[in-house]
């Protein structure tokens, strides 16, 4: 029997956590400006750090550390590893 991993954003990922992107629910612009970063479909991303509320949220992804909007972070659907 397989448990089922939780699912999130990245915007509301824990700090220190990581997980495999899913998905990205956005327009087409914004989905390429990700894609570009090298977020994508089935990438390990972690979450380093956030700001309180509504601000930057910084993630690493292929040895590189990259910041968003708290929106644009928001968009993207990430299955979190077991611990």
């Amino acid at each position: 029997m397989e448990l089922s991993k939780e699912r999130t954003t990245v915007a509301r990922m824990r700090a220190g956590t990581t997980g495999t992107v899913l998905e990205i629910a956005a327009g087409h612009a914004l989905s390429r400006r990700l894609q570009a970063l090298g977020v994508r479909p089935g990438k390990k991303i972690g979450k380093v750090s956030s700001m309180f509320g509504r601000g930057p949220v910084t993630i690493r992804i292929d040895n590189m550390e990259v910041a968003l909007g708290f929106g644009m972070a928001d968009k993207i659907m990430v299955e979190l590893d077991s611990k």
